[in-house]
């Protein structure tokens, strides 16, 4: 069959285990990979069909995970490298920042590579503050590497079998709620890993996010368009860096008015990139001042009404679009 349910972590299963099937050169890394088949179930019974020295076990060192990483690459490997969480790719920032992301550029091209570091992110239930941030505004903002927000089923297996065989390196943003959702994968389907995806069409609003806040975002919907009366188009981003302008270009050309939905902080928020391009490309094509949701600028609680209170909810999305919509005519 080409199209099959399955849950997003055995999509992006399956994408590394045909990718390994196909390469011998592809291997993965990180901690628990192995026997334990990973923390969120990805690698799941892949050390049993490729052995240790392809699905390796490492110690909780992350600066020393993404550098044997860089090394493999350029050693001839196509290395996955598996961070249990954003909060921890800290540690290997001066790898992904200072090495991976300018060995390409630094060696005149003599250098590539085709390495893809991949964690979760965001606020998943009361794993409070250092296991619940997004990082991907200053990882958005290194020149050198690539950027995806994992958002779908879909995406998620064709996305990443893609970055595996490519020979920039790749940051693989997913999140840790999304694990479990269910989705179709269509095997036939041929899809541009860095275009956004139009998840719903409308003509009145359109709405901007990705990764779990899509989701969030297409359950307010109904009620920000029962209440205003309006159509809401609703764009997935998909890809961070580069970001695709040109599909958010002609929504909002069509619309006249756009709302921004991310769950990263306000304050130099991923969410304010793109604001800045439609105020300097799109401000007379604009019939309403842009609106930002975003989470709070605190430290993410771990009491659970107030973790929800510092981040995005369908709830908030919908009464925050709904006021501004009435203030602005709608």
């Amino acid at each position: 069959m080409s199209k099959v349910e399955m849950l997003y972590r055995e999509a992006l299963n399956r994408a590394i285990d045909e990718a390994m099937s196909s390469d011998s050169n592809v291997v993965i890394l990180g901690e628990d990979v192995g026997l334990y088949g990973g923390s969120y179930r990805v690698s799941e019974g892949l050390v049993a069909k490729y052995g240790e020295d392809r699905v390796i076990d490492t110690p909780i060192a992350e600066l020393s995970i993404v550098g044997n990483a860089v090394g493999m690459a350029i050693g001839g490997l196509r290395p996955i490298a598996e961070i249990m969480t954003a909060n921890f790719a800290l540690l290997a920032f001066d790898q992904i920042i200072n090495h991976m992301a300018k060995y390409r550029y630094m060696s005149a091209g003599k250098i590539t590579l085709p390495v893809v570091v991949r964690f979760p992110q965001g606020v998943s239930r009361q794993l409070a503050a250092q296991h619940s941030e997004s990082y991907e505004q200053m990882l958005s903002a290194v020149p050198g590497v690539r950027v995806l927000a994992v958002s779908s089923v879909n995406y998620a297996y064709h996305a990443l079998k893609r970055a595996i065989f490519s020979d920039d390196p790749i940051i693989f943003i997913e999140h840790e709620l999304l694990y479990n959702k269910k989705g179709i994968v269509d095997f036939d389907e041929e899809i541009d890993i860095f275009k956004a995806n139009i998840v719903k069409e409308g003509s009145d609003i359109t709405i901007v996010s990705y990764l779990k806040m899509v989701d969030d975002v297409i359950k307010a919907v109904p009620e920000i368009e029962q209440k205003l009366n309006k159509s809401c188009e609703v764009i997935d981003l998909q890809t961070l860096n580069p970001i695709d302008f040109e599909t958010i270009k002609k929504s909002v050309e069509k619309t006249g008015r756009v709302v921004i939905v991310e769950e990263d902080h306000y304050t130099g928020g991923y969410g304010s990139q793109i604001a800045s391009f439609l105020a300097e490309k799109l401000f007379y094509t604009l019939d309403a001042p842009i609106l930002r949701i975003a989470g709070e600028d605190t430290p993410i609680p771990y009491n659970r009404k107030l973790e929800l209170a510092s981040i995005p909810t369908p709830e908030s999305i919908a009464n925050r679009v709904t006021q501004w919509g009435e203030s602005n005519g709608l």
